[in-house]
């Protein structure tokens, strides 16, 4: 019997803790089926849209070798894509561990034979993380802008006598 497994997420700003779940997924079934979360989803869930378009994202997780299909996924509940995809494991990080909506989505998972396996979350690098660090570099350098320009290391400030 083939294995199906499902690792659905948003795929934006694309980084290793992406390829990081993707990899081990596909060593741990035999069909990996990449759910991308629509940009109406993420709007809702996280309040901002993706950086990257849906399109875009689309074609980026669709071109690893890793991945044997794509779908779109226009759910917020993770349970809702089992009756479109009908796979055996959807991977998940470890972040979602222990939590309400993981032991939600494990008794959902349950009446239909399938099961939720965990994967540690890559903490150094997320799309939460590299979007914080961009704001705060536009933000410096907005501050820096509205301070007037930088002198360069060959301009001559005057001194004062």
């Amino acid at each position: 019997m083939t294995v199906v497994g499902y690792v659905p997420g948003v795929y934006d700003m694309f980084h290793i803790g992406h390829l990081n779940i993707i990899r081990r997924a596909r060593g741990a079934c035999d069909h990996l089926v990449v759910g991308v979360v629509t940009d109406e989803v993420v709007l809702a869930v996280k309040g901002h849209l993706p950086v990257v378009p849906l399109t875009e994202r689309l074609e980026i997780v669709g071109s690893l070798r890793l991945v044997d299909e794509v779908v779109v996924d226009s759910h917020h509940d993770k349970f809702a894509m089992w009756p479109a995809v009908r796979y055996d494991i959807l991977f998940k990080g470890d972040d979602w561990q222990d939590t309400p909506k993981g032991r939600k989505l494990e008794a959902d998972l349950a009446t239909v034979g399938a099961r939720v396996v965990y994967f540690p979350y890559t903490v150094h690098t997320s799309s939460t993380e590299l979007r914080r660090f961009l704001n705060q570099q536009r933000d410096d350098l907005a501050s820096s802008e509205a301070r007037g320009p930088v002198p360069s290391a060959s301009a001559r400030i005057p001194r004062r006598t």
